[in-house]
């Protein structure tokens, strides 16, 4: 099995969840400088869209600088064909690893065979897995492929679907501990991943052994690194806990307990955060700078700007689900992040934050 870059990394292996509208390039890079993981993903992508006319606005989702890597692009769909061939793209962008969606419960996602619909489908799930190394393969590259998935459908199918998973060797598996019926009403059942881990062990060998990384409900690295003691788990993937602390997988275990950042510090990084996402998604994109490895056709020019996005790439809305997060927990937050939801530039944000810590 090809494990790339995975085989290079120290466990316990601590990666960034992939979300949609939240983990784009600007926070990524914020998150980087102050907090990088082990691993970054992309935000999820699909595999029609990035074959289809149009495909610029997805593409931006693909953009990515050499301060993020180790990155992994992770792709959605129901046609093995297509991951052939967006295999092949994401080989020439650059990218460190291809991660397939097989976990998402949108119902959109679901109704083009993707997300977790391919739960109730083995097989095409392992012909997906197939494809991508056909394609990854075809362009003369060895780059590993991995699956995010949950822990069945209905019910709990851990041990037939991580059984089916195998048959096609992805490099990880990572395991959002609960089922599709239940998304995230439930608490993560942090036991099936042990379970989970004594399964792959008694089907594989030291070669085939995919890596495995849990995920869910998971709020802190030092939580992290219990989950892993506790269930021999390879790593766990950490998704909402970033909210609001970029600082989250620093290294120095005083910086990334977030109670330890003072509010200065945290407000500046969010006008910081602001601004990047301004940067890129703005008005004046600068898309087409900054050495990051993108498609030719990738062209700020042509991107389609919405009325909904106010000429820009992407709604300055979409900064404002990060206020709600930068902005909690100290005297004055509530009021700063109410006129906070009434900025619509980075400008406004940045003359709120320095009146608010000129009053502090």
């Amino acid at each position: 099995m090809n494990r790339g870059f995975w085989s290079e990394l120290k466990k316990p292996i601590m990666v960034l969840a992939p979300m949609a509208n939240v983990t784009d390039a600007a926070f990524r890079r914020i998150i980087a400088k102050y907090g990088k993981p082990d691993v970054f993903w992309t935000e999820f992508v699909s595999v029609e869209g990035l074959l289809s006319v149009g495909r610029e606005k997805l593409l931006i989702d693909f953009w990515h600088t050499k301060e993020e890597k180790p990155i992994v692009a992770q792709i959605f769909g129901g046609k093995p064909e297509q991951f052939y061939e967006v295999a092949k793209l994401c080989v020439e962008l650059g990218f460190d690893g291809i991660d397939i969606n097989m976990g998402c419960p949108d119902k959109g996602v679901e109704k083009s065979g993707g997300g977790a619909a391919l739960i109730k489908d083995p097989a095409r799930a392992q012909e997906i897995i197939l494809a991508i190394k056909g394609g990854v393969r075809d362009v003369g590259s060895a780059i590993p492929v991995s699956v995010k998935t949950r822990l069945g459908y209905n019910k709990n199918e851990l041990e037939t679907w991580v059984q089916a998973l195998l048959k096609a060797e992805p490099a990880v598996i990572t395991m959002h501990l609960r089922t599709r019926k239940e998304m995230s009403k439930v608490p993560a059942h942090w036991d099936q991943m042990r379970t989970m881990v004594e399964l792959v062990t008694r089907y594989t060998n030291r070669d085939t052994r995919p890596l495995l990384f849990g995920n869910g409900d998971v709020m802190s690295v030092e939580e992290a690194r219990m989950k892993v003691a506790e269930t021999g788990a390879d790593g766990v993937m950490l998704g909402r806990a970033i909210f609001g602390n970029p600082w989250l997988f620093a290294k120095d275990p005083y910086s990334n307990v977030l109670e330890n950042i003072g509010v200065s510090e945290r407000l500046q990084v969010m006008v910081e955060h602001t601004k990047l996402f301004e940067e890129l998604y703005g008005l004046n994109s600068s898309f087409s700078k900054g050495g990051g490895r993108r498609p030719e056709d990738l062209n700020p020019s042509r991107l389609r700007r919405t009325p909904f996005t106010k000429g820009r790439i992407k709604p300055f809305d979409l900064m404002k689900k990060h206020y709600k997060a930068y902005c909690n927990g100290f005297d004055g937050a509530k009021e700063l992040r109410v006129k906070l939801m009434e900025a619509e530039t980075a400008a406004e944000v940045e003359e709120l934050v320095s009146l608010f810590l000129k009053k502090s």
